[in-house]
């Protein structure tokens, strides 16, 4: 029996003895809050459609290329669709709804009162590509292998699991160490892999060595860098599934891998690829007037989403000295014409990100904190920036190129902390000069870059700008090897244990996180926990706009705007239903739902 086992019967046993509300009855989903959106009986997703045409091929670009068939470690680099494709999980999502899970591999879930523990029951059915059944010895190898051999983001939630133990010849009990809301679906999503497929094999190495998964596709023809097919399994164990049904339409899914996003785009425009997702409104307004697109063998859709903005733009390294005081960095929020930047290069197109969860109801707003967020952070004012509880919204030019409103106030800002231009150079009480370098990768923000290195010229501010190629470009990203970089944090309308990784202070010296600008802030930390704890839907809103405000106001990121739809040109022979979920063409829509039309 191993350690881990040993602690979860002990664990189980001891709660046994506690008196407790009755645990729920089995269902077959749960959300993070309240009951799930869809009923016992549901025949299909809201936005599928069940009758859906199957069949055909679907062709994707990708940038970049791969040299590993696993995506679950560190080394090599692995298609990203093997994960949707290949491999299932224990619940699947609903991307209608902030975060509602449903049976996939599981029959059933069931918790303690208060999360506690959770306890799956899979389905007798479930089986790997290769006709063998999905067993709980599968699930407890996957579940322990990922966390000891897999990306870090794995191991962080199974820090909180005191055990696990097999309760039936098709069920299993996870215990948790801490109180934690979120934790009995982040392991209802842990993707299960076969345990005798990996049988004398190193999982933590990179190899092209072709998996077993149970998922809809197998691996088809490849080669590393340049091409990847999947093949859809037509003895899939679930497809007759609620869940699954109007899903997985396509024969085959392939990916052509490109090294330069232009030569992406011309093989769209060539018709070698059947879907391109553009960026670049201007683009969209101007260069799509190709003849697949005026003859109509393509089709533009802009397609809408309500998921949050999350958070893009410069992101402040505050390990500098040079960033550490928030003045400074208020005074370069205010050197940065957003208006004239989305006019310029956006052609007005995109909204500001006003916070990090803005545009929904998870975001701070720009009024002041009241009710139970004011409560929350009412202990922390002292810590946080002076304005923290007012009323913030980010500074707004009239577009103009000059920007002179916001620039007196970021020469102003930056006076107050102490720094002032002599001989045209910014300079500190010592005689230092300001200067930083923006790191980054080549081929991205650019443009946008050199704009704003030209504003803070006339501030007497040298701001180097220092291209890296992706793989160094991630590498001193992890080790924070940086001054100022761009960054995005996308967020959901659930945000849960990621936050942590995002802002938790461990991030300020362990490589490797996302917390990028080096927060320290025990305020985050505390909001992180409370939403975490808490199954009031409320009480979780509160804490989220709390946090939400502890990082906008602390003006830790310089925020670009954000495209409140997807701009998105496809073969005309495609369709999708009328439908649109919440999270818009995020996962689980594009291919999922599509199917080519007889």
């Amino acid at each position: 029996m191993t350690r881990l086992l040993q602690a979860a019967r002990l664990a189980i046993a001891a709660a046994a003895l506690v008196p407790v509300l009755a645990a729920a009855e089995p269902r077959g989903g749960i959300a993070m809050y309240g009951d799930p959106a869809l009923p016992p009986d549901f025949v299909s997703l809201p936005y599928a459609d069940p009758d859906a045409h199957k069949g055909g091929t679907i062709v994707f670009g990708e940038l970049g290329g791969f040299d590993s068939l696993n995506p679950y470690i560190l080394k090599g680099q692995a298609p990203a669709a093997i994960q949707t494709h290949v491999f299932e999980t224990l619940m699947a999502r609903n991307w209608d709804e902030p975060f509602g899970l449903y049976g996939l591999l599981a029959e059933t879930i069931d918790t303690g009162p208060n999360r506690e523990w959770v306890e799956f029951t899979l389905r007798p059915e479930a089986r790997f590509s290769d006709g063998s059944p999905v067993t709980v010895e599968d699930v407890i190898w996957s579940m322990q292998t990922l966390s000891e051999k897999g990306l870090p983001r794995y191991r962080n939630a199974w820090q909180k699991v005191a055990g696990v133990e097999q309760t039936g010849v098709r069920s299993v009990r996870f215990a948790f160490s801490e109180p934690d809301a979120e934790l009995p679906l982040i392991i209802g999503l842990r993707p299960i892999l076969k345990k005798a497929d990996w049988d004398g094999v190193d999982f933590a190495a990179s190899s092209l060595r072709v998996p077993v998964g149970s998922g809809p596709y197998t691996i088809g023809a490849f080669e590393p860098g340049r091409t990847i097919t999947f093949v859809r399994d037509p003895d899939y164990w679930g497809r007759e599934l609620p869940i699954n049904r109007g899903v997985n339409n396509f024969d085959t899914v392939r990916y052509e891998y490109f090294v330069d996003a232009g030569v992406l785009f011309q093989a769209f425009t060539g018709g070698a690829l059947s879907v391109y997702r553009e960026l670049n409104p201007n683009r969209w307004k101007s260069e799509y007037d190709f003849p697949a697109v005026t003859s109509g063998k393509v089709v533009k859709a802009e397609i809408p989403h309500g998921r949050p903005s999350g958070m893009e733009g410069f992101v402040f390294n505050t390990r500098r000295p040079i960033f550490a005081d928030w003045r400074v960095r208020d005074a370069l929020v205010h050197a940065f014409n957003y208006e004239f930047v989305n006019q310029t290069l956006n052609a007005g197109a995109f909204p500001r990100r006003a916070s990090y969860f803005a545009n929904s109801e998870l975001g701070m707003g720009s009024g002041p904190a009241t009710g139970r967020v004011a409560e929350l952070l009412a202990p922390y004012e002292g810590e946080l920036v002076p304005d923290a509880l007012d009323a913030y919204a980010l500074p707004v030019s009239d577009a103009s190129p000059r920007n002179r409103k916001n620039m007196r106030v970021a020469a102003e800002r930056l006076k107050e902390a102490g720094w002032t231009v002599r001989d045209g150079v910014l300079k500190n009480a010592e005689g230092q000069p300001f200067t930083f370098t923006i790191l980054l990768q080549q081929g991205q923000n650019e443009a946008v870059t050199n704009v704003f290195v030209d504003a803070l010229r006339q501030l007497g501010i040298e701001a180097k700008v220092q291209l890296a190629d992706a793989a160094q470009f991630t590498a001193r990203k992890s080790d924070y090897d940086y001054d100022m970089i761009v960054n995005l944090w996308n967020m959901s309308l659930s945000p849960g244990n990621e936050q942590s990784l995002y802002w938790g202070r461990a991030g300020v010296t362990t490589p490797g996180t996302r917390n990028y600008m080096g927060l320290d802030s025990p305020a985050a930390e505390a909001m992180i926990a409370d939403m975490l704890a808490t199954r009031d839907h409320d009480e979780f809103v509160a804490a989220v706009q709390a946090l939400d405000r502890v990082l906008t106001t602390g003006r830790y990121v310089i925020p670009f705007g954000f495209p409140d739809r997807s701009f998105i040109a496809y073969d005309a022979g495609l369709a999708y239903p009328e439908h649109i979920p919440v999270y818009g063409d995020w996962i689980g829509w594009l291919p999922d739902v599509w199917w080519r039309k007889p």
